[in-house]
């Protein structure tokens, strides 16, 4: 693997047990808060190609990775929240 890119210190906290059963609040932002996912017409959220692909996206995500289940989501035109919950047992540890 390259080493193109600094080590990293971890952001995790180190005594919590990321496997546990929580639900996650997650956000993600566009680089530089572009908006990329869509516009907000008359006060409603519409979205694009790209927010449509972080649609699809979110409810492929249970496909890939074993011991979670998805909750409520929202696009907006520069970031996406999403709630993701840990089931026990059900996956092994992150």
């Amino acid at each position: 693997m390259s080493q193109d890119f600094p080590n990293r210190r971890s952001i995790r906290l180190k005594y919590f047990d990321y496997a546990s059963e929580y639900a996650y609040f997650v956000t993600i932002c566009t680089y530089g808060r572009m908006n990329l996912f869509g516009q907000i017409m008359d006060g409603t959220m519409v979205v694009n190609d790209f927010g449509r692909i972080v649609e699809t996206t979110w409810h492929d995500l249970p496909n890939h990775i074993a011991g979670i289940e998805l909750d409520e989501f929202v696009i907006m035109p520069d970031h996406f929240h999403g709630i993701i919950s840990i089931v026990v047992g059900a996956g092994s540890k992150p």
